[in-house]
């Protein structure tokens, strides 16, 4: 680790011009990624897999790109990536008349400095809503203030912050994860520490996001800080989401020829204490793991890229007390497993692939494979051994549907293998702050999901989805390999073991959105949920619809899609 803090103190010195990851947002992505879809073969420099995307990638991209902004809404949408990479694109468009002389001087910034040595942009973050749960008899709320600052010193060194204060009351189901008595979390999702508000209707905490980031040579980025991250192509992810909240990493992208390699390290929070009052501070802190990562993307000619991961989660305070930290594993260039096997199998190692094929124009076929343990000669006898712990997606886009500009569709199938991401460790599992790194629902199950992404006008963006997941859940007696949090010497067999086993619960999720923006990343928003959960444990088995409408600026919707 030593190692590691003398090299991010000495390669800013070697730094080139660098910027900064525009934040992870759904629909932000979608509205990028679709034009190499578009274009039916792979558009450098994004390797679209490997999220958030670098300012100075989308600059260059939205360059290649240019030929697919046809319709109305695709012209809208490059002046828009145009205005919000200014700093990058060269964008000089600006208005008329500023807001009290000094804020709004162009579309994207509140206030921005732009000189020689220094370039700043700094924004006011919002999001008000409110709305109704057929479940509750209270209303819900959204009240976030914040900041959000990025910006460059000397074209060498690039920063973000983003800082937020917020208070909200729930949807019903997702109050029902945080007091979850099965497999007890207690942690709001997406989020880290919090506290009651509102005579425990609701919830109050602070988000933290930030980083820095500096080119060590031409074709080496380096960045510093804690954030999240995701891996893939879909709406899910297997192998990396968005899902755990915010931590500290240090990450370093090597692009170079058809080559994108990511080697990175996280301190994550092992677990955590509270109740349905809140988290609660313990001397010395909560317990901490890390987790080493590695993802090696290749092109393929013009059209495939295939991806290679690995993945080891580790810490100095296993259950037997013997387990150091292991210097080792943040080596950038190693095979995990080889090593784990040379310390004596104490670690959780998880290796596998995605692939992404932009078959011909308009229509993109994606996937991935997660590789927990596998011993063949079991899945041959198809005994349901335990041990055979993977996770598999396949998915497609369509583009421009039935030739309807920016109508794009989107099918994805999940399916994920009882006890997969778990570990026999104290805090060995795939998880940080109690929440999955992978799927929201851990293991145990399979999902359909069906998308709908619609941009009838530049300023309207309408989404509807439909998801139909089976999952197997466990009581507070048996580990059935849903819940990863669970160490997996308790399970409740060896063989036998199939998909969605224990506690059936069928979850049927529909939502459908319409956003307005009204000035560049100011919108209104209306959203309609339905979403039915059918269990033999009461606890499981409900039926909610919820209605919400939000003013959000510079900041992504809140999605809590599981």
């Amino acid at each position: 680790m030593r190692a590691r803090l003398l090299l991010f103190l000495v390669l800013p010195a070697l730094a080139r011009a660098q910027g900064t990851f525009a934040p992870l947002n759904e629909t932000y992505y979608h509205q990028l990624e679709r034009y190499e879809i578009k274009a039916g073969r792979v558009l450098t420099p994004l390797f679209t897999a490997v999220k958030p995307y670098r300012r100075s990638a989308i600059a260059a991209y939205l360059d290649s790109a240019r030929a697919g902004f046809t319709s109305a809404a695709d012209r809208f949408n490059l002046q828009y990536f145009r205005n919000d990479n200014r700093e990058w694109t060269g964008e000089t468009h600006t208005r008329q008349q500023a807001f009290l002389k000094y804020f709004y001087r162009v579309p994207a910034d509140f206030y921005h400095v732009d000189e020689e040595g220094f370039d700043l942009h700094v924004n006011p973050v919002i999001h008000l809503g409110a709305g109704k749960d057929s479940r509750l008899s209270d209303m819900l709320f959204v009240n976030t203030r914040g900041v959000e600052v990025r910006g460059m010193v000397d074209k060498k060194v690039g920063f973000y912050a983003f800082v937020s204060e917020n208070q909200m009351r729930l949807p019903a189901y997702v109050v029902d994860y945080v007091n979850d008595s099965t497999s007890f979390h207690p942690v709001i999702p997406h989020e880290g520490f919090w506290k009651v508000y509102k005579n425990n209707k609701g919830y109050d905490f602070l988000h933290a996001r930030g980083h820095i980031s500096f080119a060590a040579t031409r074709h080496i980025q380096i960045a510093f800080g804690h954030d999240r991250f995701f891996t893939g192509n879909g709406y899910r992810s297997l192998i990396w989401s968005d899902f755990a909240p915010p931590a500290l990493f240090l990450r370093g992208d090597v692009q170079v020829w058809k080559l994108n390699y990511q080697f990175a390290s996280y301190q994550m929070t092992g677990t955590v204490s509270g109740s349905s009052g809140g988290l609660r501070a313990v001397t010395g802190g909560y317990p901490q793991k890390f987790v080493a990562y590695h993802h090696l993307h290749i092109n393929i000619g013009k059209r495939l890229t295939v991806g290679l991961f690995e993945s080891v989660v580790f810490n100095a305070n296993d259950s037997t007390g013997r387990s150091p930290l292991r210097l080792d594993y943040f080596n950038p260039v190693i095979f995990y497993r080889a090593i784990e096997q040379q310390n004596g199998s104490s670690d959780n190692v998880l290796v596998g692939m995605d692939i992404k094929w932009n078959a011909c124009r308009k229509i993109q076929l994606y996937g991935q494979f997660l590789l927990d343990e596998l011993i063949v000669e079991n899945l041959r006898a198809g005994n349901g051994w335990w041990g055979n712990k993977f996770a598999v997606q396949a998915g497609t886009k369509y583009i421009d549907a039935f030739g309807i500009d920016n109508l794009d569709l989107q099918a994805e199938v999940n399916v994920v293998r009882p006890y997969t991401y778990s570990h026999n460790t104290l805090y060995g599992s795939y998880s940080h702050y109690r929440q999955s790194l992978a799927h929201p629902l851990g293991a145990n199950f399979y999902e359909v999901a069906g998308l709908l992404k619609y941009q009838p006008l530049g300023r309207l963006f309408i989404s509807a989805k439909l998801v139909h997941t089976v999952t197997g859940r466990d009581n507070s007696s048996s580990n059935f390999g849903g819940d990863i949090l669970k160490d997996n010497r308790t399970r409740s067999q060896d063989y036998g073991n199939k998909l969605a086993q224990g506690y059936r619960n069928t979850i049927r999720l529909g939502s459908f959105s319409a956003s307005w923006q009204l000035a560049h990343n100011l919108f209104i928003d209306a959203l309609f949920t339905v979403r039915s959960s059918r269990s033999d444990q009461p606890f499981f088995n409900h039926n909610s619809s919820i209605t919400s409408v939000a003013l959000r600026w510079n900041i992504p919707q809140r999605l809590y899609e599981f």
